[in-house]
């Protein structure tokens, strides 16, 4: 289920030529959540593709994670999805009661945020995958980018992390049925409320966390923005049991990509154990957004959101992109 590492993705999009067009708002040089085009001075197109293989052993609830990991992309830039089509990799002598299944829970996740399923595309592949390309809509003045996080401003997480390792602990029958569920209400529940609320009381950045990790996405802001981060582990919100399934070794590749994208960009206090570490890289699926907004703004923001926390604060750069302590 891995992504691509990100840095030999970043090697081979930076050497595609250039585009030139006034109405995008957001391209993929720009490492954002999702691609923005303006259709007029009032409305702009949100859009953005997401799939990967099983997080769940149930396949309803499969197909409910890969809509909501979809439709966070579309959240965390403030837009409101309104379509979507789904991508199906199906071996075609499957168990075609299964597919159904996942189809289903990926249209129930859907219409409950009032978007509609138009169409899709399916393959023959050994290796089920099952995702959906998303189109929103927001105004063209309203967008927010990972890339305005501002010196004073602090860093908001509205989900707990984990959910790699614990996937990785499902497949190796290492899961407690608790710590299971808790991974499952989290990669369930939508952006949508955060979201809501982000566009409400402001915010400077947003990007959600999902294959990169924290530390991966947190990276991107910290560049694109042109500032430093400065995260305080202990705050860092975790589902249940995660530091002792990555003590036992449930990590993915994208521990490894992850650490090497983000490189000596960030430092680590001595206080942060290699295994805390790991949770900050641990790439995610339908993880929380990370926020960057005043801190005015974030104590309603958290007095508001039950699970979100303030775990860091924005400064002004100084030659390293996030500092963890």
């Amino acid at each position: 289920m891995a992504k691509l590492a990100p840095s030999d993705l970043a090697q081979v999009l930076s050497k595609l030529p250039a585009q030139s067009n006034e109405n995008v708002i957001v391209g993929f040089d720009r490492s954002d959540d999702a691609g923005v085009f303006r259709l007029t001075d009032e409305t702009a197109l949100v859009q953005t593709v997401d799939f990967f293989t099983p997080v769940a052993d149930d396949p309803f609830t499969y197909g409910r994670v890969a809509a909501v990991n979809a439709l966070n992309d579309v959240y965390a830039m403030g837009g409101t999805p309104l379509s979507a089509l789904s991508i199906v990799c199906f071996p075609q002598k499957g168990d075609w009661d299964v597919l159904g299944e996942i189809l289903a829970g990926g249209q129930s996740a859907m219409n409950a945020e009032g978007v509609v399923i138009i169409g899709g595309h399916s393959v023959d592949d050994q290796e089920m995958k099952f995702g959906y390309a998303v189109t929103g809509v927001i105004h063209p003045d309203r967008v927010v980018t990972n890339s305005g996080a501002r010196p004073g401003d602090v860093l908001v997480l509205t989900k707990p992390i984990g959910t790699g390792a614990i996937n990785t602990a499902v497949k190796r029958g290492e899961a407690d049925p608790a710590t299971v569920e808790a991974a499952v209400n989290a990669m369930t529940t939508s952006a949508a409320a955060a979201s809501k609320l982000m566009r409400e009381l402001g915010a400077s950045a947003c990007t959600d966390v999902t294959g990169f990790g924290l530390m991966g996405h947190a990276f991107e802001m910290a560049k694109g923005s042109g500032v430093t981060l400065r995260i305080d582990s202990t705050r860092v919100p975790l589902l249940p049991d995660v530091l002792e399934l990555i003590e036992k070794g449930m990590l993915t590749r994208g521990d490894k990509n992850n650490r090497a994208y983000v490189g000596d960009t960030a430092e680590f206090a001595d206080s942060v154990t290699r295994i805390m570490q790991s949770a900050l890289f641990d790439p995610q699926t339908a993880g929380g957004l990370l926020i960057s907004m005043g801190p005015e703004r974030a104590g309603e923001f958290v007095s508001r959101m039950p699970d979100a926390r303030v775990i860091g604060s924005v400064n002004g750069h100084n030659g390293i992109y996030i500092e963890v302590n």
